[in-house]
């Protein structure tokens, strides 16, 4: 188990203010302050309108590159604002990647200001108009779109440790996992946010006004996205919302069930080292997917067991 990597580089307000004058001088004397800090950017509000998003380490490089090829292209069809990037920064002096500049999105995540139960329909609407199917060119994604069978094994661990560190149901959670498994992969890929849990939608008097970070950008299965009406929405709300996005069948509804469980438990495992805000996250994540349960017919916990986890109850 792994908390927050540590940065890569220095990036303060003293840094950002002389790439903004080297670069984008009619922005220089615009105020300036950090708002955050993630696994891979640091954020910087810039004047009242602004963002500035940096990588602060190497590995989240493509994934701001990412944004800035796609972001342009997918934003005008998108009924949600997203950031796509006003300037795209090269790198500086004292700075070696590129860096973006955005529009500021106002709201708050989702985890500390819901949305109200109507704006599922919003969500859906924006994932209908997002999953259209992805260009070759398309950015490739090993973790976010696959198929969850790659993520089989690492899951095991996590599932493993929650078992003995909280005190969620994991046999419920481990059937809605092979269920997950177990359903047929998607026949095509689409544009898929890729990351959108919580975290990641901003809400504002109950609106859902916002979604950022798109560096996980990629064409997959939808079932990705789909996750966050498990994440986010309870029963009748959540059913709405699905039937609002349109036709779903089971397997991908499995799947999408699957997903949930994957980023509930990797927000939970990594924020209980060192964030305890992801951790608040994941765990109900997880229980709303407790509460829900909604695998398909004959899903077991023996069954989940006995594919985790061999006899001496050690991740497979």
């Amino acid at each position: 188990m792994t908390g927050t990597p540590a940065a890569e580089v220095r990036i303060d307000t003293d840094l950002v203010r002389s790439l903004i004058r080297d670069q984008h001088p009619q922005y220089a004397k615009l105020s300036l302050r950090p708002i955050g800090s993630g696994w891979d950017n640091v954020m910087m509000r810039l004047g009242s309108d602004m963002l500035v998003r940096l990588p602060r380490r190497s590995i989240a490089v493509p994934l701001i590159e990412h944004e800035q090829r796609w972001l342009p292209e997918l934003a005008p069809r998108l009924p949600i604002a997203v950031p796509a990037p006003i300037h795209v920064g090269r790198p500086g002096a004292r700075y070696p990647w590129p860096w973006s500049i955005s529009a500021w999105l106002p709201g708050e995540a989702a985890d500390l200001a819901a949305p109200r139960p109507d704006e599922g329909r919003r969500l859906a609407e924006f994932l209908a108009a997002l999953h259209h199917r992805a260009p070759p060119e398309a950015p490739l994604n090993p973790v976010r779109g696959v198929p969850l069978i790659n993520r089989a094994d690492s899951m095991a661990e996590r599932i493993h440790r929650l078992r003995s560190q909280t005190e969620l149901d994991s046999s419920r959670l481990e059937g809605i996992w092979l269920d997950a498994l177990e359903a047929p992969a998607a026949a095509d890929a689409r544009w898929l946010h890729g990351d959108l849990h919580p975290l990641n939608i901003l809400v504002l008097k109950g609106r859902i006004v916002g979604i950022i970070d798109w560096g996980d950008i990629t064409g997959g299965d939808i079932a990705t996205d789909l996750a966050a009406f498990w994440m986010m929405f309870d029963g009748p709300v959540r059913r709405r919302a699905l039937a609002a996005y349109g036709d779903i069948d089971e397997p991908t509804r499995a799947r999408a069930r699957g997903w949930a469980v994957l980023l509930g438990a990797v927000l939970l495992d990594t924020g209980l080292v060192d964030h305890p805000r992801h951790a608040a996250i994941g765990a109900k994540i997880l229980r709303r997917l407790v509460a829900a349960d909604e695998r398909l017919p004959g899903a077991t916990a023996a069954r989940s067991q006995d594919f985790l986890y061999d006899d001496e109850g050690l991740p497979k």
